[in-house]
């Protein structure tokens, strides 16, 4: 057991639609789309189970080193695993069976992933009459402890090794000698991430289940596999309705009248080395949900244990389209200056397709950082110009890259009050050693933020990125080119923009005598498609003990609609004992006093709180883990006795090398297809070869000697965009005319106002392709203003090119509001003379009427 039993965490994830673990040689927290289908692909889970240890030679002269690595020889023979899930908390209880099964003896090292949802409470492994069992104690005793352990550079060739990344619970194991056997015990509790059907997530790595073959798994589609027992119990107060998952399982049972709680078993494995993917439906509408624990009888009232826990999981509804958005919120850019000459073009389009009212400011880093303001400053035009004009300024820097310092700078700056804050992240360097740091920043803060993070196919902080997006419920793009850093950074700002609730709070009614004490708050915003877990402990002792029940309010505005949902729940819920809930608000608790500090009032608490962390093995920032292998006779002794380092150094206990860490992996660099790669090494040699524009059909006869899918036309645009000024005198490269008049539309695009209108100038009508006097002349009558008649021309300009480029959305969207804005403006009239001037046919729904 962790801490008088028990194994540590470093938890799990905050998602909608996110994965518990990722895998895979490289490693990453990844979330899944929304809109894709949950089993349209395989889970993304990060490395788990036993690895090897081996040693290889560089070289001749040079050093050998040590790495671990996936060991098929140690396998995996029979796996037992219990998980009850209620509403969106999971409690795992396993135990993995594993045999080396080769003629040698295997030197292994078993490791499992945690994550910032995640707590691994206990965790032991036997082998034969030895028991390693991990422990938890106060930080300061653990690193005396550490100093007393053999192999520790175990852990040490395990951190730097380039195919592991992330926050991982390693144990090394030892020696295991030829066919002999290693059992894990390992168990765990979770939040469920919310997927937009409104279903809880649960995944199973696919290196935990036994090896299989395609022919036993077409057997056992009727019969049940002798080597897997994997129980799952169900349970809700709203009812269980029905499950889904990527393998073959039990019909589901239902264990109660009401369906309020429901069984199924797994028959066999995933097939063909898919992770378990199992979804979980629920009854009714899944606006809030609340799962209220027992205290432990054990537990002097008044102390976390003591109290009984509720998780209340808050899911608000959010309407797709809102009349009266509202405070459209916080845009902060964040440029890393290796990026700047690519980046270019991003910000302007960036900074065009904002809305008016919100709140932007832009920074870029490298060694240092800089911010074009010393705050966020409200978009109008004159605060978009002047962005405009400074994105030239930017410097480009190759040397270090302070984004820790960068974002610490920012989340000590005061928070708009009914702003949302969220920060786009354009990176292509490695942070180095920071990551961990930059990771417990983000965390920090996660409930004020979402991040949009871009790294590059290049970029060393691939897997931070997805972190950081993962764990603020944002976004994670990789971009291959600079047309992709626009299309999809325009992309993430429309998910940004759309409606969110903001203005949360919750009203508890409990019976007299009970009182509610919060452990983690609401957060200030959630975001559509999302959810968020609340923490509170009930206090007291009711008044009349037959009144069983209380309720809570959930309370928010989007826009200028206000919502509100009464949730009731029972006050006397059925335990097994196994306190899921008490230890994920321990972990909140304890994230919660290492970073608001404590006073000398709040010594006593946070005492308290490390003592009971001990007890439930939930680790924390005042805590280490250590473990230790015995005979199992004195591990059954031990397990009556508190925690005292002085046994650990007894001759039948010796120290194993166990540490909870943060691995610092990297990510291979990767093409995104040959064929785009090949049209972007023509235009090079095109535009090598004298600046003469090709024939578009000579690109696309090469393109056609390809069997891939045709890439869409703003991937073949791969030219270097110039620099900006403020007096928009932009040269148009004859490549891009041919392939997609990019140039002329960056013009177009840099004439556009705040408000999403266009004043009727020559440089507009030169973008156009027309002459001032032409423009002028065809107006449709002196009573249409200049600027709406300007508009409308550019509006149907770009809307021939919806089909080449995906990032005009939001820039038509704002001229179609402005022009709706404006009074007595003869649309109709309008369109048929751009129309005409123009050479095309556009329908008036290019207005969105």
């Amino acid at each position: 057991m962790y801490g008088g039993g028990g194994a540590p965490h470093l938890g799990g994830r905050e998602n909608g639609g996110v994965q518990v673990f990722s895998q895979g040689p490289h490693s990453s927290l990844y979330a899944l789309s929304h809109t894709e289908a949950v089993f349209n692909q395989r889970v993304k889970m990060r490395k788990s189970g036993i690895l090897s240890k081996q040693y290889i030679r560089r070289g001749l002269f040079q050093r050998g080193i040590w790495f671990f690595y996936s060991c098929s020889e140690v396998e995996l023979e029979t796996v037992t695993v219990n998980v009850t899930i209620q509403d969106f908390v999971a409690d795992v209880v396993s135990e993995l069976f594993f045999r080396n099964v080769q003629p040698v003896s295997k030197q292994t090292m078993f490791i499992f992933p945690v994550d910032s949802d995640t707590v691994l409470h206990s965790f032991y492994a036997t082998m034969g009459d030895t028991r390693i069992e991990a422990m938890l104690w106060e930080k300061e005793e653990a690193q005396q402890l550490y100093k007393a352990t053999a192999g520790m550079e175990n852990l040490r060739y395990l951190q730097d090794q380039c195919d592991l990344w992330g926050p991982v619970f390693a144990c090394f194991l030892g020696t295991l000698p030829p066919n002999r056997e290693v059992t894990i015990s390992l168990c765990y509790v979770q939040e469920l991430p919310l997927q937009p059907d409104g279903a809880a997530q649960f995944c199973w790595p696919h290196e935990l289940f036994p090896q299989s073959n395609y022919f036993n798994w077409m057997s056992s589609e009727e019969e049940i596999s002798e080597n897997l027992r994997f129980k799952i119990c169900l349970k809700s107060a709203h009812g269980v309705s029905h499950v889904a998952i990527n393998s073959n399982y039990t019909p589901l049972q239902y264990t109660a009248p009401d369906q309020t709680s429901a069984e199924v078993s797994l028959k066999s494995s995933p097939w063909l080395g898919d992770n378990l993917n199992l979804l979980v439906y629920y009854r009714g509408p899944h606006t809030l949900s609340a799962v209220v624990e027992r205290r432990d009888p054990k537990a002097p009232p008044g102390s976390l244990l003591g109290d009984p826990v509720v998780m209340v999981t808050l899911m608000p509804s959010i309407p797709a389209e809102v009349p009266n958005p509202g405070q459209p919120g916080e845009f902060l850019f964040l440029m890393d200056r290796s990026l700047f000459q690519d980046a270019q073009n991003t910000l302007l389009f960036l900074l065009k397709s904002l809305p008016l009212g919100c709140y932007f400011n832009i920074y870029s880093f490298g060694a240092t950082f800089k911010a074009f303001y010393p705050q966020s400053v409200e978009y109008t035009q004159e605060s978009m110009d002047n962005a405009v004009g400074r994105i030239s300024s930017i410097c480009p820097d190759l040397g270090g890259c302070d984004l820790l310092g960068l974002l610490r700078s920012i989340y000590s700056t005061p928070h708009l009050h009914g702003h949302a804050r969220q920060l786009f992240i354009f990176i292509q360097r490695k942070i180095s050693s920071e990551e961990e740091a930059v990771m417990a920043e983000v965390y920090r803060y996660r409930d004020h933020h979402r991040c949009f993070c871009f790294p590059t196919n290049r970029c060393d902080s691939f897997n931070l990125s997805q972190a950081m997006a993962l764990v603020t419920k944002g976004e994670c793009v990789c971009l291959h080119s600079k047309i992709d850093m626009t299309s999809e950074a325009v992309k993430c700002l429309q998910q940004a923009l759309q409606p969110m609730a903001s203005g949360i709070s919750l009203h508890w009614d409990l019976p007299p005598g009970l009182e509610v004490s919060m452990i983690r708050k609401a957060p200030e915003v959630i975001f559509q498609g999302h959810e968020s877990s609340i923490y509170a402990q009930i206090r007291g002792q009711a008044q009349d003990a037959e009144v069983g029940e209380g309720s809570v309010t959930l309370q928010y505005h989007v826009g200028s609609q206000s919502f509100d949902y009464t949730l009731r729940f029972s006050l006397s819920p059925s335990s097994d004992g196994r306190l899921p809930v008490h230890r994920m608000a321990m972990m909140h608790l304890l994230w919660k006093l290492a970073w608001e500090g404590t006073s000398r009032a709040e010594k006593d608490i946070q005492q308290s709180a490390v003592k009971s962390s001990l007890s439930l093995g939930v680790p924390s920032l005042f805590t280490s883990s250590v473990a230790v292998r015995m005979k199992q006779r004195d591990a059954w002794h031990c397990d009556s006795l508190p925690p005292d380092s002085s046994m650990l150094f007894s001759p039948s206990c010796n120290l194993v090398p166990c540490q909870l860490l943060w691995l610092r992996g990297c990510r291979p660099v990767w093409f995104k297809s040959t064929k785009f790669w090949m049209v972007q090494k023509c235009q090079f040699c095109l535009e090598m070869l004298g600046h003469k524009a090709p024939d578009t059909e000579a690109l696309t006869q090469l393109s056609a000697s390809c069997k891939e899918q045709e890439p869409s036309p703003e991937e073949q645009v791969m030219e270097e965009p110039p620099a900006f000024n403020t007096s928009w005198d932009w040269t148009i490269s004859p490549l891009s005319t041919r392939l997609c008049d990019f140039s002329r539309l960056r013009v177009v695009v840099a004439l556009q106002k705040a408000n999403g209108s266009w004043a009727l100038t020559a440089a507009l009508a030169s973008a156009l392709g027309l002459s001032k006097a032409d423009v002028e002349g065809q107006r449709p009558s002196k009573g249409v203003q200049p600027t709406a008649w300007a508009t409308v021309l550019a509006l149907v300009w770009l809307y021939q090119y919806k089909w080449k480029v995906s990032w005009l959305e939001l820039l038509e969207a704002k001229a179609c509001r402005w022009l709706h804005n404006q009074a007595e403006v003869p649309l109709d009239e309008c369109l048929e003379a751009a129309n005409s001037l123009l050479g095309c046919f556009v329908e008036l729904t290019v207005f969105r009427i």
